[in-house]
């Protein structure tokens, strides 16, 4: 079943991000990054105040940025590791399903209507036990993920205050949302791998070694063909 899948894209989605630029789905729901404490109208008027006559202006795909660090796709591949023991739970259960079913379609006319209707409630209950495991899963799967990332997400905002603090930046805009107030920005002002390249000096947190490379198809056996994600542009068409 499709809903017993969605606990493998939620974990793939997350420790699956292999560059700064790719997309991260896993965190859409996540605030970008953590909310400064609140300033008083007096703070904020010194800091209007403050503002130079040339502001340096730059972007960085903050939840991205975190995904990428190191330490976020450790976390993450612990992550995974943690929940594939369900994973593998709910493709027993829905594996167990889809034999049910075929057996009761192979069976035709030559069950009496009574074994039919006893069949026919063993699969219903059997995939409702199953739905409910799915969504208990998934929501104890989310509820990890995003606690893990709000607790990185909080010292990787730490780095992009001291490197933001350091480079005299007066404002850095964050992209990682689909619908962000950036129209264009010149690739220069992103600022997310260097931010992600600082913390991961700062965290001391090796990279993680490269997935295995999938075995090459026999000759005889055509394989699909790969689709590429490109990666999100900083530049949006108008509406």
């Amino acid at each position: 079943m499709k809903r017993s899948l969605t606990l493998v894209c939620l974990l793939a989605s997350a420790a699956g991000v292999g560059s700064v630029a790719s997309s991260s789905t896993a965190f859409s729901q996540t605030p970008s990054a953590p909310a400064p404490a609140a300033q008083s109208a007096a703070g904020l008027s010194a800091v209007s105040a403050e503002v130079p006559a040339n502001p340096r202006i730059a972007i960085i795909a903050f939840q991205q940025a975190v995904a990428a660090t190191n330490e976020g796709q450790r976390n993450f591949a612990q992550l995974r590791v943690k929940f594939e023991p369900k994973q593998a739970a709910l493709k027993a259960q829905s594996d167990e399903i889809d034999s049910l079913k075929k057996q009761l379609q192979d069976a035709g006319s030559t069950l009496s209507e009574p074994e039919r209707d006893s069949r026919l409630r063993t699969i219903d209950e059997k995939t409702k036990s199953l739905q409910r495991s799915a969504e208990d899963a998934q929501n104890e799967a989310s509820g990890a993920m995003n606690d893990m990332y709000q607790q990185l997400a909080q010292k990787v905002y730490a780095v992009l205050d001291a490197y933001s603090n350091q480079n005299k930046f007066t404002l850095v805009l964050d992209t990682s949302a689909q619908q962000t107030p950036v129209l264009w920005a010149n690739q220069a002002s992103d600022i997310t791998k260097p931010v992600v390249d600082a913390y991961n000096t700062k965290s001391g947190v090796p990279a993680q070694p490269a997935a295995a490379a999938p075995a090459a198809p026999r000759p005889s056996t055509p394989s699909a063909p790969r689709s590429t994600t490109p990666r999100p542009s900083t530049t949006k068409p108008p509406q």
